[in-house]
């Protein structure tokens, strides 16, 4: 297994980043490696999700559990490596949260893949935060 966690503090409210992430087919809005992203149901436990990065193949997701206001996971079966991502918001006092990014990846591919998919994680948790504070 391989396992890495990104993290960044902020005094943008837990409820406007939970916001940005219920509000997935906006994520392209934010997240600047994606092109498109289309959720089939309600943003809960069992639905999916299909992102398409740039210039690459869409990616299925499952929404595996969500925490309202607190933390959604996802996770993606590739060639037999399960990558699972937890997206958690931590109170750190009355203003301050830390947004997390945990992920862990399972599988022939995990060394490989688990560094590719994170390797944007500090940019990404930085556009959301910019995002969600508008």
């Amino acid at each position: 297994m391989w396992t890495t966690e990104h993290s960044i503090e902020t005094n943008v409210g837990a409820d406007a980043i939970w916001r940005a992430w219920a509000d997935v087919p906006r994520w392209a809005e934010w997240n600047g490696d994606i092109d498109r992203v289309e959720l089939s149901g309600p943003f809960a436990s069992g639905s999916r999700i299909v992102m398409v990065p740039h210039g690459q193949d869409p990616v299925d997701l499952r929404v595996a559990d969500v925490i309202e206001g607190e933390q959604f996971i996802d996770e993606a079966d590739v060639a037999g490596t399960v990558v699972r991502t937890t997206h958690r918001i931590e109170a750190l006092d009355e203003r301050r949260v830390r947004v997390v990014y945990h992920l862990e990846a399972s599988g022939p591919a995990a060394e490989e893949l688990g560094p590719a998919i994170s390797a944007d994680f500090d940019d990404t948790l930085r556009a959301l935060v910019e995002y969600a504070g508008r």
